[in-house]
């Protein structure tokens, strides 16, 4: 997902670079509050005496409030319906505003579903890519400036936005005008599979709950079990990553960033597993340099996608023992036919195969026939 400022871009690439090949929800009428989401913070769906609902608690970074929708069968519509948060099912004409929503409505097979979508460039799913070539996805402004006009015109059920730091004045007008909008905060989540559990939040709003949640629960199982076999190895490499953002600042994951978690059940040793904070750290080099200069591995160097950038950007990188070893791995190489990086658009939804990618680099023995998803190794 495009972000306004570099910083917080990248802020944003670092978390995603550690958390897709393509591989529901359930709810018991018969109890009170009944939920089956396992993983995910920012959202629920609850079913509360018969009245099925999805409760959306997360929609922008360190926002409080809680918006709560009532699932109803799609008979008959209401212009209404926006304004008592109705929202009807199945949806048959969205809107999504972020790359990382895509995977999840193409593993539901609803992308034919969707009718608008801001700066298309970055797509790379072929499916998607295809609809918007040939002009059956619309083209509906970028992501912090949508053309409300273009989207008002397509008259579309649903709006799925998301936002940075407060409620997004487009999506705003958008609403006003009668058209209902859900905040998607899947990037806000704090754990790999949190994450990908939002597949249930397109499961409801598709009436196809059962579907997403067998889907969730082939990737679920499938990091459980790359986990296990991280476990197996004796060998722990120590784990570098990020780069310099800006004059000498490194930014790298925190400790108890959903990052440092996919590293730790990569049975790795990453080197500030023990900071505080679920997003980044910001470090002058000398800290970087003096902990990380013999680093086994270097893993997600920013926005570099080769060698040669970041010696343009600083020749003092050359001075680490991954850089020198050839063991600096990315996931910026790998682009669709418009040049959109695949990895930020999939690997949200397949944390299991961002894993494996990780245990492919650091303990390749584990998986001999596997091969890389989303990362390669920087020329």
């Amino acid at each position: 997902m495009m972000k306004s400022t570099q910083n917080l871009f990248f802020l944003i690439l670092v978390i995603l670079v550690f958390s897709c090949k393509k591989e529901i929800l359930k709810v018991d009428t018969k109890t009170t509050s009944e939920s089956n989401i396992k993983y995910a913070k920012g959202f629920d769906i609850v079913n509360e005496k018969g009245v099925k609902k999805l409760i959306i608690k997360s929609t922008y970074q360190n926002s409080k409030d809680v918006f709560e929708y009532i699932i109803k069968e799609n008979k008959t519509d209401s212009i209404l319906d926006y304004k008592y948060n109705i929202i009807k099912v199945p949806i048959k004409k969205i809107v999504v505003t972020s790359t990382t929503h895509i995977p999840m409505v193409e593993l539901l097979n609803k992308e034919n579903t969707i009718v608008g979508f801001p700066y298309g460039k970055y797509v790379s799913s072929e499916k998607t890519r295809q609809l918007i070539d040939e002009g059956i996805i619309k083209e509906i402004g970028k992501e912090s400036s949508l053309n409300t006009e273009i989207l008002l015109n397509l008259q579309p059920d649903l709006v799925v936005g998301y936002s940075v730091s407060s409620a997004d004045k487009s999506l705003t007008t958008i609403k006003k005008a009668g058209i209902n909008v859900v905040y998607n905060g899947d990037w806000l989540e704090e754990t790999p599979l949190g994450r990908a559990e939002w597949i249930k939040f397109f499961g409801i709003l598709f009436d196809k709950e059962k579907q997403a949640d067998s889907i969730f629960k082939v990737i679920e199982k499938n990091y459980i079990e790359a986990k296990k076999l991280a476990k197996k190895s004796t060998k722990k490499p120590t784990i570098l990553s990020g780069a310099i953002m800006s004059k000498d600042i490194w930014s790298l994951p925190a400790g108890e960033s959903f990052v440092a978690q996919f590293l730790i059940d990569a049975n790795v040793d990453y080197l500030w597993k023990n900071t505080k904070g679920k997003g980044s750290l910001s470090l002058s080099f000398e800290s970087v340099f003096d902990k990380g200069k013999e680093a086994d591995y270097w893993i997600a160097p920013g926005y570099f996608s080769s060698k040669e950038q970041l010696l343009k950007s600083n020749q003092l990188y050359t001075k680490f023992s991954s850089f020198q070893n050839d063991k600096i791995y990315t996931p910026s190489t790998k682009k669709g036919k418009t040049g959109g990086v695949i990895y930020y658009e999939l690997a949200s939804t397949r944390p299991d195969l961002v894993l494996k990618d990780i245990i492919k680099i650091t303990n390749p023995d584990l998986l001999p026939n596997y091969s890389f998803t989303f990362f390669e190794k920087m020329n």
